[in-house]
Parts: structure tokens; sequence; C-alpha cells
């Protein structure tokens, strides 16, 4: 006897409707979070070349708005990160528990 697991019937699970659901859900997030921090990140340059006058303007001594829209594209990679990872654990409870279902 042996301590295996048994193997997953890939066609039987990707029948299951709460599989489906669940990439449905997986895609969402991550085509919305793409859209979103594409945009973010695109923003910089066109807001640079669009409108140079105000991304000049000083917030702190030599600092100008270009200076801080630029760091926090930094922080914006770390915060989506972490939504992702977050949301990850939670797609991976639902695949176990539609893989347990299965078996």
């Amino acid at each position: 006897m042996s301590d295996q697991k048994s193997p997953v019937d890939w066609e039987r699970l990707e029948a299951k409707p709460e599989f489906r659901a669940l990439l449905s859900k997986k895609a969402r997030f991550i085509i919305s979070a793409t859209i979103f921090f594409m945009s973010y990140y695109l923003a910089l340059p066109i807001l640079v070349g669009y409108f140079p006058e105000l991304m000049k303007m000083k917030v702190w001594g030599e600092v100008n708005i270009a200076y801080v829209f630029a760091l926090s594209q930094f922080f914006m990679a770390w915060i989506m990160a972490f939504v992702y990872v977050r949301a990850a654990t939670g797609w991976d409870k639902s695949a176990a528990s539609v893989i347990s279902d299965q078996r």
C-alpha cells in the first residue's frame, strides 16, 4: 500500500462550476490589477510630457511632484504584490476545496 495521493482527474475537475468560477475570479483580479498598475506606471511619463509645469512644482525643497510620483511607484509595486499574495492565498484555499471535493 502506498502513501501517495490519488491523481487528480483534471477533466472532471475542469467541468465543475466551482472550478470555472475560481478561474473567472482569478482572471478578473489579474486583468483588473494589470490594467490598474500599467495605467499608474504609464501615468508618470504621460503627465511629465503633457503637464510639465505641474510636475515641476516643488513640494519639499528641490523635490517636485514628478519625483514624489516616481517614488510612489515603488510603494505601489509592493502594495500590489501584497494584495496579490493575499488574493492568491484565498485562491489556493478555494482550489484545495474544489480538488478535495473531487476525490
